[in-house]
């Protein structure tokens, strides 16, 4: 009896001993390397003033006169903010501290897009924050598209080095005419650059800046295995420190930029052209690469059961 007790403990301490590797597995602690603070370079634009409500008003609170705001989800409607110009090119940015607690199905999306003004044939740069499953932990995906091609798909998903509810994060999308970059705490995951045989994929029409928190439950986690659980709602998103240095969108008659954009936008189409915006340096090559290899775990690149032919830009 006290052999058959003694493996009954050390089997249920190997079942913990892995459901504790699993979860963890998801939250990694890396520590990334040293990268240049692009974020310091711009300052921030009040959101009562650079932004307009999108959707579900009685969901968002403006706090500290505007400098921050809250969007939620709950029961009734998610949320969303718009900005109240649109850009060609640019540096964007939100500091965003995600809700604590179970949150499969619930997508807070910072993103530019122009399906307001091109409905059948729109441009798309998404982050995507995902609570990912059944277990306390969220991911983030990357997307970029032009002229309406959703179909395509070039999505890819990664871990996170820290926990994304703890506090405030910077992400970021660098859009030029070189290449798209996504960055988390300035830490480059991904670029997309606007070269070769996919120049017909990348985006060029000038797009506006969204903030929304919405019901995914459907697609973003495994087809609505997990769907979204409203006994722990509302779930709310605080936001801050938003950064907005984009060029205006040119004015359909004159073609010359607009002279209503908000304020601290610069007035070239292009205006993120220094060398740190149209190349990456060696040290944000260097972190590009740790972001890719520690944490990224999807890649359209690598889905053949998708596509039956690949996308040029993975060949």
């Amino acid at each position: 009896m006290a052999r058959l007790l003694e493996n009954l403990l050390l089997a249920v301490g190997l079942l913990f001993l892995c459901m504790t590797t699993e979860v963890s597995s998801h939250s990694r602690q890396y520590t990334p390397p040293a990268v240049a603070r692009l974020t310091d370079l711009f300052g921030h634009v009040s959101i009562n003033q650079g932004f307009s409500t999108f959707f579900g008003g009685s969901n968002i609170k403006l706090i500290n006169n505007g400098s921050m705001a809250t969007i939620a989800l709950d029961k009734t409607s998610g949320s969303g903010l718009v900005s109240q110009n649109k850009y060609h090119y640019g540096f964007f940015s939100a500091a965003i501290k995600l809700p604590s607690g179970l949150s499969p199905g619930v997508v807070l999306a910072f993103y530019l897009s122009n399906a307001d003004s091109y409905p059948h044939n729109h441009d798309e740069i998404d982050i995507e924050l995902l609570g990912h499953d059944k277990r306390n932990d969220w991911v983030l995906q990357t997307n970029i598209y032009a002229n309406g091609s959703v179909s395509t798909g070039r999505e890819e998903k990664f871990y996170f080095w820290f926990d994304p509810t703890a506090q405030h994060h910077y992400y970021s999308i660098i859009w030029n005419s070189h290449h798209t970059v996504f960055l988390v705490d300035n830490i480059p995951v991904r670029e997309f650059p606007n070269t070769g045989a996919f120049s017909s994929a990348y985006p060029s029409k000038p797009m506006s800046v969204y903030v929304t928190i919405w019901d995914g439950s459907e697609w973003a986690t495994h087809g609505g295995k997990y769907p979204v659980n409203y006994k722990y709602a509302p779930f709310v998103v605080s936001l801050a420190e938003m950064e907005i240095a984009g060029g205006c969108s040119p004015s359909n008659s004159t073609r010359q930029v607009s002279s209503s954009c908000s304020k601290g936008s610069t007035t070239s189409l292009d205006p993120v052209g220094g060398q740190q915006f149209t190349a990456l340096s060696k040290q944000q090559v260097t972190a590009l690469d740790w972001a890719r290899q520690k944490l990224m775990f999807y890649s359209y690149c690598k889905d053949t059961s998708r596509f039956k032919v690949m996308p040029p830009e993975c060949k």
